[in-house]
């Protein structure tokens, strides 16, 4: 079993679009999971679209608090 990270949350600011290239959203996704596995809940900017829509829908889908 994998131990909780020792951080309670984390603050993420990233782009308001998706980008050109589609290993931008993979790494949005990437990161949000590596949150909702780590127990670390989400303090961001508040957008709903783009990369940061992404990890604020992802991170809030897998069960972790999301602020912002």
């Amino acid at each position: 079993m994998r131990q909780a990270s020792r951080f309670k949350r984390m603050c993420v600011f990233c782009g308001s679009s998706q980008g050109n290239k589609s290993s931008y959203h993979a790494a949005a996704i990437d990161l949000a999971n590596q949150l909702v596995r780590g127990a670390i809940d989400l303090v961001y900017g508040g957008g709903s679209i783009g990369l940061m829509g992404l990890v604020s829908q992802a991170v809030y889908h897998g069960g972790r608090h999301v602020i912002g």
